[in-house]
Parts: C-alpha cells; structure tokens; sequence
C-alpha cells in the first residue's frame, strides 16, 4: 500500500476554479485547496493516508483534511487503483449521508493526479478510542447516550441502505460537548435496492469482526453477510464501554476468533457488579451469533435501557414539577451524606487477602495506578482481564521453581 504523506502538499498549480463554490466540491487542481487552506500539524496516519487541521483562510474556522496519497512510487499501479476507488466510494457514501448531526461532515473535496483532500469538520476531543484510555470505564448514564447516538447513527445508514462494516472507537469521534461523529468511512458500502446484503469480502477489525462475517471467509458455502454486522460491531463497543475490556479475547487470534463465532463471552467479571440488567439485556441481543435473531437498530433505541428519562416535563404541573425537584434535593442530600459525611465501613482484611480486586474501592484504586504503568488494555498488543494481574494464586511455573525446606 502507498505510503503516509510526510510533507507538505505538492507546488501549486494555478487555480481556474471560481471563488464561490458548493459545501462539496472537486478541483482538478491541488492548488484550490492551498488557496483556501492553511495546513498544520498532523492529527493521525493511515496505511495511505495522514489527517492534518488546517485552517481556512477566508473565514479562520479550523477543520481536519485527510490527504490521501494515490502516488505508485512504493505500491503497485493496482494498489493505486484500489486507493482511488475507495476514497471515490466513501465520498459518494458521506454524500448520501450527509446532514446527520453525529457523523462527521464533509466540508469540501479537492483532487489532483497525486493526492486527493478531503476536508471534515474538526472533533477537538479526539476520537473515542483516547478517551477510553482515560477514564477505563463509562457510567450506564455516559453509555447510554453514547449508544444511543451510535444506533441513531446506524439506524440511519441501514435505511438508506449503506453499511459501514468497521465501526470502533477509533472511528467514532467526540466534540466539545462529548457527542459521537462516527467517521472513516473506506469500508462502507451500499446495499443494492431490494437486497439485504450479499458481501462476502473480509474487512474490518479482528476484535470488532461478526462470526458470519468469519464463517463466510473461512468455509465454504456459507451465506453472505448484511448490515446485521454493524449491530454485531455496537454490541462489543458496548461491553467495552462498560467493562473497559473486549467481549472476545485471547492471547492467541485464532482462539479469539473461535471465541467470537462460538459468541462465547460473560458478565462473571468484578466489573459487571455494579452494572444493571438494562445495558446487559441490550448487548446479549446484539451479540446474538445468528444475525436473524439479532436485534435491529430501531428495535435497540426502543429498548427499555434508552427510554430512561425521554417524558417530556411540559406535561407536569408546575407544583409536581416543584415537589420532584424537592424530592430530588433531599436524596442527594442524603446520598452526600452516606458517602461523605458517614465514615466509610471497613472491609475485613481478610477478604481483601482473598480476593483484593473484589472490592470496589480497592478496584478503583489499582485501576488508576496500573493503567499509569501498563497502559489501557487497547493500546496492549496481548491484552488480558485486568483482574488477573491482581490475582493471589502461586503459578504452577513458580511453584516448580520453589526448593522444598530440607
């Protein structure tokens, strides 16, 4: 595959385009976009591809172009082509989606016979993926409107009969008010009027990956796979949003591959205590290894779970609206003081001897001292479950090591 860009753009070419041009346009010169834009520095790379902000001249707003790199000088005149086509497709399919409030907009396009720009709005919180590796963990209330604005999202795509086929957190960015921009479109497609699918091509992220998507690349004579994928993809950025660790791992790919075809995952995990029913009902029927079975996306946004808190407070009187707020001054009143104010209960040092990560305020707290040293499971080339490292059993290896006492 070509090569990230590492300079600048290319020597200007003079420019034939007029000044006013659509929201979506393609210059058959590089030097539209130098007229218009100011490049800065580099926000991420791709295998062909590296995203930079840049600036507006005319109007100072700040947005992220992606410069994609059609040169051969390191690939194949068909890894070129293939380039090309892709970057060609995803601009027909941000076209055909464009306007919906949480995937990224595409501000302009130019074109020239070396690099193609493509300019989006900027997401100055980075993508989902780095938050992650912040907090570890999301709240059910932080979850939910993430999940909800994600189903939103593939609700969206789905009816208009397009795919995306790698959804992650990576491609899911934030903005200032921490609202989803699903982006990275390259391995979406579009589903033919009156199908429900028929692709059978391997593409996507191994962890993120639905089993009939592996079953029709590894035997033969299965079924194509459809847009039930993109349910399949939200139901393990769920688990993770709320575990801070995959559905389906092994340290070994192919087991972890097993795993995922088997649907083979748990809520057993110290993590899954504190959760309630509501988020796990939604991902056991989004992780359903059957795509029939699978939960749609319009079904999912109508599950109990997303409902919470969508009645509408004009319809209550102003004195009941009045007698809730009181109410809910006193509970947190109450709340501040439980936690607060009330000495802490003391946990028995025994359990703790037993199984230190168990307990909640001691999970916290190896939580935020191992990640400073380790890292976020997703930045790990062989991730594990957190609550193994903490674990008080002797391994059988050191255990062979041990000399008895004479």
């Amino acid at each position: 595959m070509p090569v990230p860009v590492e300079s600048e753009v290319p020597p200007e070419i003079i420019d034939n385009s007029p000044d006013e041009q659509p929201a979506i346009s393609i210059n058959e010169d590089t030097s539209g976009f130098q007229q218009r834009y100011i490049l800065k520095e580099v926000l991420g790379r791709g295998a062909c591809s590296v995203v930079k902000r840049c600036v507006e001249k005319r109007t100072q707003k700040e947005f992220a172009v992606k410069i994609v790199d059609l040169t051969t000088e390191n690939a194949t005149e068909a890894d070129a082509t293939e380039v090309y086509t892709a970057t060609k497709n995803e601009i027909a399919i941000l076209r055909l989606l464009a306007g919906h409030p949480h995937i990224t907009e595409l501000h302009d396009v130019f074109e020239s016979a070396t690099f193609i720009f493509l300019v989006f709005e900027l997401c100055r919180k980075g993508e989902l993926f780095d938050h992650m590796n912040q907090v570890v963990t999301l709240s059910e209330k932080r979850t939910r409107k993430i999940m909800q604005q994600l189903l939103q999202v593939v609700d969206f795509m789905h009816k208009r009969n397009v795919v995306h086929r790698d959804l992650k957190p990576e491609n899911i960015l934030l903005d200032d008010q921490l609202n989803i921009k699903v982006t990275d479109f390259g391995f979406a497609a579009i589903i033919p009027e009156g199908e429900t699918g028929g692709f059978r091509d391997l593409c996507g992220t191994p962890g993120y990956l639905a089993p009939e998507v592996l079953k029709v690349s590894m035997y033969q004579g299965q079924s194509p796979y459809g847009k039930e994928v993109d349910l399949w993809a939200c139901g393990v950025i769920m688990y993770t949003l709320l575990a801070g660790y995959p559905p389906f791992w092994h340290r070994r790919q192919m087991m972890m591959l097993r795993l995922i075809m088997e649907g083979q995952y748990s809520f057993s995990a110290p993590e899954w205590e504190d959760v309630s029913e509501g988020p796990k009902d939604v991902i056991r029927q989004l992780l359903v290894v059957d795509p029939a079975a699978r939960m749609t996306a319009e079904q999912a946004l109508a599950h109990s779970f997303f409902q919470i808190g969508t009645f509408v407070l004009q319809t209550i009187s102003p004195r009941r609206r009045m007698r809730r707020t009181m109410l809910m001054v006193r509970c947190a009143v109450r709340i501040h003081r439980q936690l607060v104010v009330k000495p802490q209960t003391k946990i028995p040092l025994s359990q703790i001897q037993r199984d230190p990560y168990r307990q909640r305020v001691i999970r916290k707290a190896i939580d935020a001292a191992a990640f400073k040293i380790y890292g976020h499971w997703v930045r790990r080339d062989e991730e594990q479950n957190r609550a193994a490292m903490f674990q008080n059993s002797v391994k059988l290896e050191m255990k062979l090591l041990v000399k008895p006492a004479l």
